[in-house]
């Protein structure tokens, strides 16, 4: 963060525009975890009163990505291998029903656009950006599920890839051998919903693709609990 005041994207109230600056902050890496969120600092470095930038650090606390202590402040939520064991599992399991759910809704336009994010993820291994990497596989999964037709299912999704938001664009700096495979998995991935696999198959797939990266995570992470990690992609 420099002295002076930072631009911000000039789209609505401030307490949205500041939401969305510090958690830009904070999934690029920025604010890493543990870095303590004073609020008369960022208010300066936005141009806003502190009023819009509490707001905004509520709504990122309700997320998980902010912490709260007291004597001590808002803080960048760190990284705790057990949630993100727990919360990979889940999500395997919430969006793999939800692909499956929306394969049938997927038509050639929407096959289309996911084929093209996934050719930019291929081009961004030659000069690997983590945090691009991510944001492109993001794009790749919302066009897959995004037409689920059960909003509770979709809704656990979003919650998901939310809870994950402060990780994920560094999961791929701590396994960059692992973009590789995502890469083709996503093009399998395709393949199956273009040949109208069945419900069961789409869903194995992206839960497998799901559980993949966990596994990769948690094996260059010792302290983290490796018990049935893998368990839940052999069903």
């Amino acid at each position: 963060m420099t002295e002076t005041a930072v631009a911000v994207e000039n789209t609505g109230s401030k307490s949205e525009q500041a939401y969305a600056a510090v958690k830009a902050w904070i999934v690029d890496g920025t604010f890493t975890p543990g870095y303590r969120l004073v609020l008369a600092t960022l208010a300066k470095d936005l141009g806003f009163s502190v009023v819009p930038v509490r707001e905004a650090i509520r709504r990122l606390e309700a997320e998980g990505l902010v912490t709260f202590e007291r004597n001590v402040g808002a803080t960048v939520a760190g990284i705790d291998p057990t949630e993100y064991l727990y919360t990979m599992q889940t999500l395997s399991i919430v969006e793999g029903a939800a692909t499956a759910l929306s394969a049938p809704l997927i038509d050639s336009v929407a096959i289309a656009r996911a084929r093209a994010v996934n050719e930019d993820m291929r081009a961004c291994l030659q000069h690997f950006d983590p945090v691009r990497f991510t944001r492109l596989n993001q794009d790749f999964h919302g066009i897959l599920f995004e037409n689920c037709p059960n909003p509770h299912i979709l809704d656990l999704v979003h919650r998901g890839w939310n809870r994950l938001a402060s990780l994920r664009s560094s999961t791929f700096r701590f396994v960059p051998g692992r973009a590789h495979g995502s890469v083709e998995e996503h093009e399998a991935l395709l393949q199956l919903i273009e040949a109208g696999a069945s419900a069961d198959e789409i869903e194995k797939a992206a839960r497998l693709h799901r559980s993949a990266t966990l596994e990769a995570y948690l094996a260059q992470a010792p302290a983290a609990p490796t018990s049935n990690a893998g368990s839940l992609s052999a069903h």
